[in-house]
């Protein structure tokens, strides 16, 4: 499992490492020591990457620190140490690693408009599917009809039970269904898609609200709610993800579209500063491209360069 995530997603961040660790080490290379002004080079490299500004600097102070203290490490070895410390954040396993807690384990999916969020619940019914789950999908965004095609589609592709309903159906009561067919079918997880929404859209997010309700009111969680967000936009995805959390309390991000953007340093602005995990990732158009996240792995995916790249050290 390790060797296939680290040759997936070691191809899908090559854009990000270009931007973020290629830069690095042209800054640092034949340099005797790190100085002030590569330090401050480094720290523009992080925000470009989408890192943030706030994150860009608490690393570089941090690699300034490990550089006291391990002055034989190289610098990439230094923010290796550092960037994987930020996304190393102790929660508990998702259902995808058969930590399942409840039955069905319910995840509700939110996400604005055009993430990928229908995909990514498509492929995440496969991913369950393959660890020997069964998915039941639920189609709660019933105001655009090829969401609820796109999904049934994946459901035959995956062997996953599907539940839908008309054009303009109370979403919290196709919710409500799906869950009473999860539990009378002896379903291992219930995937709960939802319409786009922007976040900043009040009415809209009350309708999330109003879904979860009606979940918990019958004991059916959600036991994650897992919001899409796409790495393309960089910063943008953390007002997106801050204002999710505050309304439904999320329990993990999945990130997609990282193998087309140089911006996958986001992935550490979000860990940083929401303290939030992330739980899947998204490098590639196939059903196989979701993949369960592991932290240190992402790191030394980013870090090390892939077959036939050079590899250069600073």
């Amino acid at each position: 499992m390790a060797f296939e995530f680290l040759n997936k997603v070691r191809a899908g961040l090559a854009r990000t490492r270009a931007a973020l660790v290629d830069r690095i080490t042209d800054v640092v290379s034949g340099s005797p020591r790190l100085d002030e002004d590569a330090l401050e080079e480094i720290e523009a490299i992080l925000i470009q990457a989408d890192t943030g500004v706030d994150t860009a600097i608490a690393l570089v102070d941090a690699i300034r620190q490990r550089a006291r203290t391990n002055p034989q490490d190289s610098t990439v070895e230094l923010l290796g140490a550092e960037l994987t410390r930020i996304v190393d954040i102790d929660t508990p396993l998702s259902v995808a690693a058969g930590a399942i807690k409840a039955r069905p384990e319910v995840i509700l999916v939110v996400g604005v408009n055009g993430v990928g969020k229908t995909t990514t619940v498509g492929k995440l019914a496969h991913l369950l599917a393959a660890d020997g789950k069964k998915v039941m999908i639920a189609a709660c965004d019933t105001f655009r009809a090829a969401a609820s095609q796109q999904l049934e589609v994946w459901a035959q592709r995956s062997g996953a039970s599907f539940v839908s309903s008309s054009n303009g159906a109370d979403p919290a009561a196709v919710a409500f269904d799906a869950l009473q067919s999860a539990r009378a079918k002896d379903m291992d997880v219930l995937l709960v898609d939802t319409a786009g929404r922007l976040h900043t859209k009040i009415n809209l997010m009350e309708e999330l609200k109003k879904i979860a309700r009606t979940l918990s009111k019958q004991d059916g969680g959600p036991h994650q709610t897992l919001l899409v967000l796409d790495a393309t936009t960089g910063q943008n995805v953390l007002a997106q993800a801050r204002q999710f959390h505050e309304a439904l309390g999320l329990t993990g991000l999945a990130l997609t579209k990282l193998d087309g953007t140089a911006r996958g340093g986001v992935v550490f602005g979000l860990c940083r500063e929401l303290q939030l995990p992330i739980r899947y990732i998204g490098v590639g158009e196939g059903a196989d491209d979701l993949q369960l996240f592991n932290g240190k792995e992402f790191v030394q995916a980013l870090l090390e360069p892939g077959p036939g790249e050079e590899s250069e050290t600073g």
